[in-house]
């Protein structure tokens, strides 16, 4: 399967802002989830329009940002090279296990689900929301947990190698990004009735304290006296790509720099959206707090009013 893996990229010319255009595969399983992740939704939307209710742009803008990130991240050059220089393959990492579970949860596919669905599929999806499998996986310590020392296990155990000497481990690896990914962003975003979710100061914490772990990972990558994937990137510089390919310890120490600073920058993303958020629930509530005391305001009014006609009517006679 090694022998597969190094034929497959054997022969890619220099990799370069082309090279992202023009060095496109067909993989199987990332067009056919782009294209039913993408028909699906759509079909939904036009349900809620055909009945009347309106549907987010926004939602529908971010669910399609995160589909065409994933396509982008496994069809294009990105994944020509990502078992060529480990420094395009972490920008892959960041954009699967960041940018495309982000988005998709700020699409809210599950509440459109729910509005859009017939009956008996709508049973189906609420039984598997309050399943325990899906609470015990949306406890929010636990995705915590599998967000920041999956980054660990895979680079320095012997799961990264095998990623790079089987199809199959390299695919399963993407999916695990996604995942694990979604396990994170998707309860803390909040958009979707979800188990896990918390409130927005807690939101707010658990975004803060990953970065951290980011830039510690990015950091010691950097500073590792050997390499990742062992003898699989000098192996390439024998055949043709050899004069082009830069030192694999520089490209390691770029791939560091990469998943320490994408990994700040998108955290310190997701953390202006969180706090969006959490203004606007507050207003919201404010809002809903200001007609709760109007409406007893009311009520207490034509109770007084109410009480004074019979004490004005018994004056009289």
């Amino acid at each position: 399967m090694g022998h597969v893996m190094t034929a497959l990229v054997e022969n890619l010319p220099r990799f370069d802002a082309s090279a992202l255009l023009t060095e496109w595969s067909l993989a199987p399983l990332p067009l056919v989830v782009t294209v039913w992740g993408a028909g699906l939704y759509a079909l939904g939307v036009l349900v809620m329009r055909k009945r009347g209710d309106a549907w987010p742009v926004g939602r529908s803008l971010a669910w399609g940002i995160g589909l065409l990130a994933f396509y982008l991240a496994t069809s294009s050059g990105l994944a020509a090279y990502d078992t060529v220089l480990v420094s395009v393959h972490m920008v892959q990492h960041m954009i699967l296990s960041m940018i495309v579970p982000l988005s998709l949860a700020l699409g809210a596919p599950v509440t459109l689900a729910l509005r859009t669905l017939p009956r008996r599929p709508r049973g189906w999806l609420l039984a598997v929301l309050h399943s325990r499998v899906a609470k015990v996986l949306g406890f929010p310590p636990l995705a915590f947990g599998l967000y920041v020392i999956s980054p660990w296990a895979l680079y320095f155990s012997g799961w990264y190698d095998a990623s790079l000497s089987s199809v199959f481990v390299h695919e399963m690896m993407h999916v695990h990004l996604v995942a694990v990914g979604a396990l994170f962003f998707w309860p803390i975003v909040g958009v979707d009735p979800l188990p896990g979710r918390v409130a927005h100061p807690f939101r707010v914490l658990l975004t803060v304290m990953t970065l951290p772990f980011h830039a510690f990972l990015g950091v010691t990558i950097m500073g590792q006296s050997t390499l990742l994937g062992g003898d699989h990137y000098p192996s390439l510089h024998d055949g043709p790509m050899g004069s082009w390919l830069p030192d694999p310890f520089v490209d390691q120490n770029l791939a560091g720099g990469i998943l320490w600073g994408a990994g700040d920058l998108v955290g310190v993303v997701f953390f202006v959206v969180l706090f969006v958020q959490w203004v606007r629930s507050s207003m919201k509530e404010a809002e809903r707090e200001d007609r709760r005391l109007d409406l007893l305001e009311r009520r207490e009014r034509l109770a007084t009013a109410s009480g004074e006609r019979p004490q004005s009517g018994t004056d009289t006679e």
